[in-house]
C-alpha cells in the first residue's frame, strides 16, 4: 500500500448520523492499519470523546484532538502537544456569549468546562459522549486553555459568525465554523492541516503518502495538505473543490468506499 497515514475527521466523516462505525467501515480501516498505514483521527473532539471512537476500531495510537489544539497518544492518553492561550485573552468574547445567551464551553487540553447548561445543551453533550464540569466563572480558571466552543441552531451561529467582525478577537486567536452547530476559537496557530503536518514531519511522512478524508470547512487545509484529499458527499462545495476526490455520504459508508477505490490494492477488501 502506497499511503502511510490516514487521517480522519469523526463527525460527519468516520460517524454516521447516528453517531456509529458501521462494522464494514471498522473491518476496512483495520485492513489498512494491518497493512501498515497509521490510522489518524483529526477531530474537533476532545480526547474525552474522540478516544472511544478510536477505541471502536480495535486501534490505540495518536489522535489530533480540538481541530489541532492538543495532540494526544493513548493508551494513556498521553499529551503530546498543545497550542494553549489564557482565558483572559477571550474575555470580552466571554461576555459577549453570556450577554446574547450564546452557550459556550471551554477546553483543556483533556477536559471541558461550563458555566451552565440547559436541556438542549445536555442533550447534545449526551449525543458527543462528554461530561463537561461545572464552574461558576470560566474567567476565573488559570490553566491554559486550547478552545472554546459556542453552540446552538444553524441560525445562532450564523449570527455569531456576523457578530465575530465586532467582537474584539486579539490576533493570537482565531474563530472558524467547525460544524452547523459549532464555532470554535482557538490558536491562530492551530488547524487540522498544520498538526497532521507536524506529525508527518516528526514521523518521516511525506505529504505524498497521506489520505485525508473530512466533510466540513475546518477539514479544508487537512484535505489540501495530504496527497490525496478526499471530502465526504455530504461536505458544502468549498471542501469538494478542496478535495482531490469526493466519496460517498457519511451515511453510506463513504470512507470505506474511498478505501476501497482509492487506497486499499484490489484483492483486499470486500466491496
Amino acid at each position: 500500500m502506497n499511503y502511510r497515514i490516514i487521517a480522519l475527521d469523526v463527525d460527519g466523516t468516520l460517524l454516521n448520523d447516528d453517531y456509529e462505525v458501521t462494522d464494514k467501515t471498522v473491518e476496512t480501516l483495520r485492513t489498512a492499519h494491518e497493512a501498515g498505514a497509521r490510522i489518524v483521527l483529526c477531530t474537533g473532539r476532545g480526547p474525552a470523546n474522540a478516544i472511544p471512537v478510536l477505541e471502536r476500531l480495535g486501534l490505540t495510537g495518536v489522535l489530533i484532538t480540538h481541530n489541532g489544539g492538543a495532540t494526544v497518544e493513548t493508551p494513556g492518553p498521553k499529551l503530546l502537544h498543545q497550542f494553549g492561550f489564557e482565558v483572559q485573552t477571550i474575555a470580552e468574547l466571554i461576555r459577549y456569549c453570556r450577554e446574547q445567551r450564546v452557550h459556550f464551553d471551554v477546553n483543556t487540553a483533556l477536559d471541558m468546562f461550563v458555566e451552565k447548561v440547559g436541556e438542549r445543551e445536555a442533550a447534545m453533550y449526551e449525543k458527543f459522549m462528554v461530561s463537561p464540569e461545572r464552574v461558576e466563572d470560566v474567567l476565573s480558571m488559570t490553566v491554559p486553555l486550547v478552545k472554546l466552543t459556542m453552540f446552538g441552531s444553524e441560525e445562532e451561529m450564523d449570527a455569531v459568525e456576523r457578530d465575530l467582525a465586532r467582537v474584539s478577537l486579539p490576533p493570537s486567536v482565531h474563530a472558524l465554523r467547525s460544524g452547523v452547530h459549532f464555532v470554535d476559537v482557538m490558536s491562530k496557530e492551530v488547524s487540522k492541516g498544520r498538526a497532521l503536518q507536524a506529525l508527518a514531519a516528526q514521523w518521516d511522512i511525506v505529504p505524498e503518502q497521506i489520505v485525508a478524508m473530512g466533510n466540513y470547512y475546518n477539514d479544508i487545509d487537512m484535505i489540501r495538505f495530504a496527497g490525496l484529499g478526499i471530502a465526504m458527499d455530504n461536505s458544502p462545495d468549498a471542501v469538494k473543490e478542496a478535495a482531490d476526490a469526493v466519496t460517498l455520504s457519511n451515511n453510506d459508508d463513504g470512507v470505506h468506499e474511498a478505501m476501497r477505490r482509492y487506497v486499499l490494492p484490489s484483492g483486499e477488501l470486500r466491496a
